[in-house]
């Protein structure tokens, strides 16, 4: 048994819309959640391999490989990662910020963004961001992801909407990699070539899925809900390589990282499975 996690928010759709449609060997069996879900997952063994925060690879990276060519990135704005504010960055020293619990790399993303390149330390909150006015009240700031951050976008209680992957590209030049796709030493140990097998389907998913963009964008769009037009211009700022300037950037943020005592040295230099 092969078990592959899939991120169940539309970023993936260009490869798993197509991925569905496959016929697959009856060993390969797809677990579908969200990405701190998947991280906990592989963490205690109960999927193999996946597509996971790129955090969850920084913190034992002695347990994992990275499938190369795969990820969720973007270069400049992603449209699903936003601290969605009614006050500027500048302003939110000793603030209130909710954090989603669906992401662990954006979470220590914003909060390099916010400590490092803003210079501001707020208070942090884990919880529940869509949907909840409960949780969000006194809150100054919302850290929203995926889905939910699509939805927020179209509120209009957040007068200060920060792209976070727009923010880490203004500050370093760089891509961002919110997601790799991570596989267990132990699972390539038994079984190199299903993982093998795996990854080309990935890899062969993505290449018909940019083919189909349109296609995908209609099928996928109502679930926000969003508009053809709309789904189209997001998915195409989602990118799902993993190249070599990708690799630099993911070098990046894993030493802030470890600068902050956040991820283990060992981190470094990262292992790849081709």
């Amino acid at each position: 048994m092969a078990r592959i996690g899939m991120v169940n928010y539309i970023n993936t759709a260009p490869i798993y819309e197509v991925w569905k449609e496959q016929t697959l060997p009856a060993d390969w069996q797809v677990i579908e959640g969200q990405p701190s879900l998947l991280n906990r997952l592989l963490a205690a063994d109960q999927i193999d391999m996946g597509f996971v925060s790129s955090y969850a690879y920084a913190a034992a990276p002695e347990r994992y490989r990275i499938l190369s060519d795969l990820s969720i990135s973007a270069t400049g704005p992603v449209g699903s990662v936003f601290l969605f504010s009614i006050l500027q960055p500048e302003a939110m020293d000793n603030c209130s910020v909710l954090l989603t619990r669906q992401s662990d790399t954006s979470v220590y993303l914003v909060k390099i963004i916010l400590e490092e390149f803003f210079r501001v330390r707020p208070r942090y909150t884990v919880g529940d961001v869509y949907g909840s006015e409960e949780m969000t009240t006194g809150i100054s700031a919302v850290l929203a992801i995926g889905d939910d951050a699509l939805r927020l976008r179209t509120h209009g209680r957040y007068p200060v909407q920060l792209d976070l992957g727009e923010i880490w590209h203004q500050a370093t030049g760089l891509p961002f990699v919110f997601s790799v796709c991570a596989v267990q030493e132990t699972f390539l140990a038994r079984e190199p070539d299903t993982a093998r097998a795996i990854r080309q389907m990935l890899i062969e998913c993505r290449r018909q899925g940019t083919l189909r963009m349109a296609e995908i964008c209609d099928r996928v769009a109502r679930r926000i809900p969003m508009d053809c037009e709309a789904c189209s211009q997001y998915l195409r700022g989602i990118e799902h390589d993993l190249s070599p300037v990708k690799i630099l950037a993911l070098e990046r943020f894993f030493q802030y990282l470890v600068d902050r005592g956040e991820a283990p040295a060992e981190v470094l230099p990262l292992k790849f499975f081709d």
